[in-house]
């Protein structure tokens, strides 16, 4: 098979796409962010309906969110009266669907030394997503109300372009369902009105080489499991 250098660098900007945990503070020029947020609104939607709307935090925006999701995920009792608006994951695991799940926590928290005992540094971790990991860049999305399913599935592709253009720029991502179950305190310091939902977070920056977090590769089935050729 014959492969041109535009198919390889395709390529290897979607393979090299993982989700980075550990971010080092040099910032990201804000033509650099513009730029992979145009390419990225080159993603198909119905009757070309752009569902996205993106909040693009840096400095002290980024800061005063993170400030107040800590503060509230910190308080057990608080935490408990702030859920998700809407069901990421299913209600109801089964396999194989839960054994990715159980497999990626446990590789990652091996990485870290956290033992299943240890509950503190779990939720410690956990709680890292609300900094973004440290990026110096955290993307918060939205989305109207009124849109129903297929622009959620439009979404989607906006996000994977969005940390496919990162990755030609040598950048890292990590989407962030996490911050679902904040959507209230998100709403209150952005200001979103009230037509606008939270779908994700996103950090976006460069990644840190020497934590040991970043050197998690998830597994990905081969294709002989999931396709079904019919001639």
């Amino acid at each position: 098979m014959i492969t041109s250098p535009q198919q390889e660098a395709v390529d290897a900007a979607i393979v090299s796409r993982r989700s980075i945990r550990a971010f080092l503070p040099q910032p990201v020029a804000r033509e650099d962010i513009e730029r992979i947020l145009e390419v990225a609104a080159r993603a198909p939607s119905g009757t070309n309906t752009q569902p996205w709307k993106v909040y693009v935090l840096t400095g002290q925006a980024r800061e005063d969110l993170s400030a107040a999701i800590l503060a509230v995920n910190a308080d057990p009792e608080q935490a408990r009266q702030h859920t998700e608006e809407y069901a990421y994951y299913p209600r109801e695991w089964v396999s194989p669907f839960v054994d990715r799940r159980r497999k990626v926590g446990w590789d990652l928290y091996a990485l870290l030394g956290l033992t299943r005992e240890n509950k503190a540094g779990m939720a410690a971790q956990h709680a890292r997503n609300y900094r973004f990991f440290d990026a110096p860049v955290g993307l918060i999305f939205t989305i109207d109300r009124i849109l129903e399913q297929g622009s959620w599935l439009d979404y989607g592709m906006f996000l994977q372009n969005i940390m496919v253009a990162a990755r030609a720029r040598g950048l890292d991502t990590c989407p962030q369902a996490a911050f679902t179950q904040y959507h209230r305190v998100i709403a209150s310091q952005l200001a979103l009105p009230e037509n606008e939902m939270v779908v994700c977070g996103m950090a976006l920056g460069w990644a840190d080489p020497g934590k040991v977090e970043n050197t998690l590769l998830t597994e990905r089935e081969p294709v002989g499991n999931f396709a079904y050729f019919r001639e």
